[in-house]
């Protein structure tokens, strides 16, 4: 057997045992009727694990069936409309943990490979590479989601909510949304904003998210820009929109701007902003720092609770 192939089945091994397939039912007329299926992935020895919100978005009771067949009733503990995460919890045996990755490591390039339960076929396993990183995309629902991993690993309807794990088995991405009518195109939430919303979905069963209206990248920020300007950053976050009637709509922001500096504090990933937006005491006027061409311009936005 090729090398390749070893090192994907070894990374696939060391998960395998964490993916679930996950089955939703909703009370029709008085009675349980199913409503769609999705995969997760076990990610504490507790029996908490991750799938998207629109899987169990409305669920009167979820099902959840572990590789060695065993089928548990799981309870929801919080979800989050805006990352499309939930957070599921099951009291069994027989699983395993899957670990979790660090996506500041994450290469465009490098392979990945994605674990999941597509039209029902439980266990599929799909490959490819990472095609973009830090993205902002709008799901089917219309909603923006931030923070993104874009690749090539082929999904279908029931891939939503398993694993985007790397050749080493550690998972960097909670896989999400592909687009309908395109071929090779699919997200993941990165796994580092699925941590922090772990973190509030079980402490609080909710998440606070300060709202901006921007739609960003990260990019690669000029080396002779960095130095001229003396930029601690490496990269920064490239303004693709600005949603109408929203706080940045009535900054001085504009679209092609590279966000460099948030509240006095660099930002060079969709991550560092998204730590600083989920702290309440943001809702006031925010210095911020950008790029325009190769100038600096200072301005400032004045955040927003999200409804």
């Amino acid at each position: 057997m090729d090398a390749f192939s070893q090192l994907i089945i070894a990374a696939v091994n060391q998960v395998k045992h964490a993916v679930v397939k996950i089955d939703v039912f909703r009370s029709r007329q008085g009675r349980l009727q199913r409503a769609g299926s999705g995969s997760g992935f076990i990610f504490s020895s507790d029996g908490l694990l991750f799938t998207n919100h629109h899987v169990v978005q409305g669920a009167d009771k979820i099902m959840v069936s572990l590789l060695n067949e065993n089928e548990i009733e799981a309870t929801l503990v919080g979800q989050d409309p805006d990352t499309d995460l939930a957070i599921l919890k099951i009291s069994t045996h027989g699983y395993a943990v899957a670990r979790l990755g660090d996506t500041r490591d994450l290469q465009i390039g490098q392979w990945v490979i994605a674990i999941g339960n597509p039209l029902g076929y439980q266990h599929t396993v799909t490959t490819g590479v990472v095609s973009a990183l830090g993205r902002t995309m709008r799901a089917p629902s219309g909603m923006a989601l931030d923070n993104v991993i874009q690749s090539d690993a082929a999904l279908n309807p029931g891939n939503s909510g398993g694993p985007m794990i790397t050749t080493s088995g550690e998972v960097v991405g909670v896989t999400t949304a592909i687009i309908p009518g395109a071929h090779g195109i699919s997200f993941s939430v990165d796994i580092n904003t699925a941590k922090e919303i772990a973190t509030q979905l079980i402490q609080t069963g909710r998440v606070f998210k300060a709202y901006l209206g921007l739609q960003l990248q990260e990019v690669e920020i000029n080396p002779k820009v960095k130095r001229f300007h003396h930029l601690p950053n490496n990269r920064g976050l490239f303004v693709t929109g600005i949603e109408p009637h929203s706080p940045a709509s009535r900054s001085a922001l504009r679209e092609g701007d590279i966000l460099v500096a948030f509240n006095n504090k660099p930002v060079q990933t969709l991550t560092d902003l998204f730590k600083e937006l989920t702290r309440k005491e943001i809702l006031t006027l925010v210095d911020v720092t950008l790029l325009r061409h190769t100038e600096k311009v200072e301005a400032t936005l004045f955040p927003v609770q999200r409804a």
